[in-house]
């Protein structure tokens, strides 16, 4: 299955790291991992929110395959407009689901917000 997850600049760094073939753990204050199920759902976030997060204003898109068999277990959420779908990996199972990743991670698609743009001129 191919999925999205919109990330921001720090995450994009730690997926480099691991040379764009896992995700990281989360953080404590996130129980869950969420890939987004089409494009246009990750566009969203990384534009409307990551670019308007300080300290980075600045949003990617990532692309990955996952094993059909593996992420069958786990049930798509809408959160919102029916394109608005998610799946809801527990982060303690981070690991595995990364272990089932196809191939490497793209990042398709970056956006700027206008506050990272400016930030030399404050």
């Amino acid at each position: 299955m191919k999925l999205f997850r919109p990330v921001g600049v720090k995450e994009l760094e730690l997926i480099k790291q691991s040379g764009m073939t896992e995700f990281p753990p989360r953080l404590p204050e996130q129980p869950i991992f969420y890939p987004v199920l089409n494009v246009e759902y990750a566009r969203q976030i990384a534009q409307e929110w990551n670019t308007k997060s300080a300290p980075d204003y600045a949003g990617f898109v990532t692309e990955f395959d996952v094993e059909d068999d593996y992420i069958s277990r786990f049930q798509v959420k809408t959160v919102g407009a029916a394109m608005h779908k998610e799946l809801w990996i527990p982060a303690e199972e981070l690991d595995e689901f990364n272990k089932h990743i196809i191939g490497k991670i793209k990042m398709i698609e970056a956006y700027y917000g206008k506050s990272h743009l400016n930030k030399g001129e404050e």
